[in-house]
């Protein structure tokens, strides 16, 4: 009905001692026709900014004050929310089995439930990530801004510091929800299992700009959107890399996410305790830093920063540094693994 709210639970399966397990969805329909729209989170269980993203939008909103419909997931991989893991239990990738299958693995029915009973009754939507654990992003969209029209416009709008052009993995969530004709933004902000209120906040402005723009919030009259000050604007890159680990030791930089760089600067050195000898760390490109590890301890070929860039950029023209989140004094491992959503 027009005008509530409502958590649906959708049931999903058992554990092994019987307790139930569902998918709850909050419901939020409002007064006024509009798109519907889904937010997502915790499709990787360990990833824990979108929870609590979620958590604040649905605070600041009740469905009078809305246009058209919300569809919020907070956790959708309940199993690896719960065992603090990204995966479920048979170690399969949830943003690995979309489209799914209503009689396959528990990650296919899951997936299978997710696209068909919340996904697909939606235009669009934004699915909330954070970088693995011991790796940290800065806040930022993914998306497929160079192929959609109305991608490049939600991600403008959204008004994270970077907007990547980012493949599609095959099973991804993004992908299955194009071939349905629905555009998906992902959210990544922060690491895993852990809260980064910087990441935090950001999304939740993100979310709010998104409605904006497509009419399903409006602001009050007599007062006009607040336009993003000159050089805060998105900086849209199509290509990132992975700087890694000229050798195995002691990390150590000043370099945080948010920070640019130029191509073959070094924004890092790795030693060891028993050698004076030390490998300088260079950048791969001229570009801005969007991920970094968290950890001081590396190998040979360990994954350190994650740098982005578009290659509309010229020599004239060095894009300006977004302001750097809060500096983290925490370290700890990180893993092998390239983060394509």
């Amino acid at each position: 009905m027009a005008g509530e709210r409502k958590l649906v639970d959708l049931p999903v399966s058992k554990l092994s001692n019987h307790t139930p397990v569902t998918l709850p969805v909050h419901v939020l329909h409002g007064h006024r026709p509009g798109p519907t729209m889904f937010v997502s989170a915790a499709i990787h269980g360990d990833e824990l900014n979108g929870v609590e993203i979620i958590r604040r939008v649905l605070r600041t909103l009740q469905p009078g004050n809305i246009a058209g419909t919300l569809l919020c997931v907070p956790i959708v991989n309940a199993y690896g929310f719960i065992g603090r893991s990204r995966y479920l239990p048979d170690r399969r990738d949830l943003n690995r089995s979309f489209p799914g299958s209503a009689n396959g693995s528990l990650a296919a029915r899951l997936a299978h439930l997710f696209l068909h009973e919340v996904v697909q009754r939606c235009q669009f939507g934004i699915d909330l990530h954070t970088a693995a654990v011991h790796r940290v992003n800065l806040p930022q969209i993914r998306s497929n801004f160079a192929l959609s029209p109305r991608c490049r416009e939600l991600s403008e709008a959204f008004g994270a510091q970077v907007v990547l052009e980012s493949p599609e993995r095959p099973g991804s969530l993004r992908r299955a929800a194009r071939e349905q004709g629905i555009d998906v933004l992902v959210y990544e902000g922060g690491e895993g299992l852990r809260f980064d209120d910087f990441a935090i906040r950001a999304g939740v402005d993100g979310i709010a700009n998104v409605m904006l723009k497509t009419g399903m919030l409006e602001l009050p009259d007599g007062i006009d959107p607040v336009p993003l000050p000159e050089g805060r604007a998105p900086v849209f890159a199509n290509a990132s890399k992975w700087v890694r680990a000229p050798d195995g030791g002691i990390f150590r930089t000043t370099k945080q996410i948010g920070n640019a760089v130029s191509a073959g600067e070094v924004i890092g050195m790795v030693s060891n305790p028993y050698e004076d000898q030390e490998s300088p760390v260079r950048a791969n490109h001229r570009g801005i830093i969007v991920g970094r590890t968290t950890l001081p301890i590396v190998n040979m070929g360990d994954a350190l920063f994650h740098v982005a860039w578009a290659e509309e950029f010229s020599a004239a023209k060095v894009p300006r540094e977004p302001p750097a989140p809060p500096p983290r004094d925490d370290a700890e491992p990180v893993m092998d693994e390239d983060e394509i959503i």
